[in-house]
C-alpha cells in the first residue's frame, strides 16, 4: 500500500453498507460517505491512495436530511453527502474491513 496522506480520511468518512450499495459491487461500485466540502478530484485521489486501486469514475449526491422524531420531538437529520466510486476491471475493495 502506497503512503496515504491523513488528509484523505477527512474526505473518505466511512464506506455506506446498506442493501442499495452492496448490489452496486456487483458492478464495481463502491459508496462512501464523504466530506461536504469534497470534490470530485480530492474523492478519486483519496479512494486511490488509500486502498491501492485504479478509480474510473465518481458519481457524488447530497442527502437531503429528514425531518424525524426523536424522543416526542420533532429533530432534523444533518444532509450527508455521498460518493459512488466505480472502480476500473480487476480492482476491488471490501468495505467490510473498514478504513
Amino acid at each position: 500500500m502506497s503512503t496515504s496522506d491523513p488528509r484523505h480520511y477527512d474526505i473518505i468518512l466511512s464506506p455506506v453498507i446498506t442493501e442499495k450499495a452492496t448490489m452496486g459491487s456487483e458492478f464495481n461500485k463502491v459508496t462512501f460517505k464523504v466530506a461536504r466540502t469534497a470534490t470530485k478530484p480530492q474523492i478519486k485521489e483519496a479512494v486511490e491512495k488509500l486502498f491501492d486501486v485504479k478509480v474510473k469514475n465518481v458519481n457524488t449526491l447530497i442527502r437531503q436530511g429528514k425531518v424525524k422524531m426523536f424522543k416526542n420531538r420533532m429533530g432534523q437529520q444533518s444532509d450527508v453527502k455521498r460518493a459512488i466510486v466505480t472502480l476500473e476491471e480487476g480492482h476491488r475493495i471490501d468495505v467490510t474491513t473498514g478504513l
